[in-house]
């Protein structure tokens, strides 16, 4: 935390092409889930969101990116597992998204159920779970298949195009994205079958503890703010409320001025949680902003949702 306040930014390690997630324009202006996230962090330290620089990482390199201090975070749909939580000496934030594994064929082939896939050619990215979920389900389903593997996933995805195999498999939200880059997206269909849990998220470095904190309850704090309805537009009118809860959250100051200490207490500003729902909104505005049902992915909440729509959203409380 100390060295991120000292140089003045936050560098974020994201993805170099997911739509929804992290993908930059002609421009190298950033948008995407994961990229906001890190602008969220940027806001809580800084009281600025656009106090980050952005690391474009691929699946290889982003392990190696974290762990020597090239990046401060690590935030680029990586799937939280036990062995990136331990052997790897990661720490994740959260679960930013809950997502699953699944795949996507021609619709010429006919194919309606991935259990149908026995001898087919499956396109993968190298050194990712999808690899080695791919094969679990083939083996556990008794089913011949043969790997088409590449490191960059515009290689994987044009593999799939120029039909160097049969179906393409990533996480379900990959597939939404990369199906969009496609020549003919209405060509291709994306099979029901999910596969495996995927729960992606921030992580950091182990033993980065003040900045661990940082950044696991900047996720927190999104989620607080939709659950209490506070948003980017009306984040300054909240402070008046009367909900004790909204007080706190955003940090004003109690009758006899004196402050509650939420943010002070992890090494930032009081109004920590109002400087991040001013500069990027909260979970919900960001999720809609980037891959949601008003977006070319047009992703429901699903699993996404709050915990109180039926969703597995939950946040410890601010208090």
């Amino acid at each position: 935390l100390d060295d991120v306040k000292a140089k003045g930014f936050v560098q974020c390690g994201v993805n170099t092409s997911l739509m929804g997630f992290g993908f930059p324009d002609e421009q190298n202006n950033w948008t995407g889930m994961d990229v906001d996230f890190c602008r969220a962090v940027a806001a809580a330290v800084f009281g600025d969101a656009q106090k980050v620089k952005f690391t474009p990482l691929t699946a290889k390199e982003r392990f190696t990116a974290l762990q020597s201090g090239e990046v401060d975070i690590l935030s680029r749909n990586t799937t939280w597992t036990m062995s990136r939580d331990t052997s790897l000496g990661l720490k994740f934030a959260g679960v930013m998204y809950y997502d699953g594994q699944g795949f996507m064929v021609k619709s010429a082939m006919k194919i309606d159920s991935a259990l149908k896939l026995s001898g087919a050619a499956v396109c993968v990215q190298t050194g990712t779970t999808t690899e080695l979920n791919l094969a679990d389900y083939f083996k556990a389903n008794k089913m011949e298949y043969k790997v088409v593997a590449f490191e960059k996933e515009e290689e994987v995805l044009g593999a799939y195009e120029d039909g160097r195999c049969d179906a393409y498999t990533t996480d379900q939200s990959g597939i939404y994205a990369q199906r969009l880059k496609l020549a003919k997206p209405d060509d291709h269909v994306v099979l029901p079958e999910i596969i495996s849990k995927e729960p992606l998220g921030p992580s950091v470095r182990q033993g980065d503890d003040a900045w661990f904190n940082v950044v696991k309850w900047t996720y927190y704090a999104l989620l607080n703010a939709e659950e209490l309805g506070i948003t980017q537009a009306n984040v300054e009118e909240m402070k008046s409320s009367a909900n004790p809860e909204i007080k706190r959250v955003l940090g004003v100051p109690n009758a006899d001025g004196t402050a509650a200490g939420f943010g002070t207490g992890i090494g930032v500003s009081e109004d920590w949680v109002a400087q991040i729902v001013k500069g990027v909104g909260n979970y919900g505005e960001i999720f809609e902003r980037n891959v949601g049902t008003s977006t070319p992915l047009k992703i429901a909440r699903g699993l996404n949702a709050l915990w109180s729509k039926g969703g597995l959203q939950y946040a410890p409380p601010i208090r």
